[in-house]
């Protein structure tokens, strides 16, 4: 079962290495896919190196999906490092 939430990145900074690795570590807790879309682009939440690829800065549009067993809790602990980072609301 898949869930996915958007997201409006308000950061400065937008999602740099330190928000990314907490984002990365949230979704490795989790059996199930774990993506993050930005710009018709999608990567592995889980890969630290595809994060940071995007390049997703202040006031970007991102897309964080989830498909698998644990998917709303995966989507849940996500949006909880979104908001806990000041990265969105």
């Amino acid at each position: 079962m898949a869930e996915t939430k958007e997201f409006n990145i308000i950061s400065e900074t937008g999602i740099h290495a330190r928000p990314a690795t907490l984002l990365v570590q949230a979704a490795s807790k989790f059996s199930s896919e774990v993506t993050l879309s930005y710009q018709g682009k999608e990567v592995n939440l889980k890969s630290i190196m595809g994060v940071m690829s995007l390049g997703v800065g202040h006031g970007a549009d991102v897309t964080i999906k989830a498909d698998g067993d644990d998917a709303k809790d995966a989507i849940e602990a996500v949006s909880a490092v979104m908001r806990n980072e000041g990265l969105a609301k």
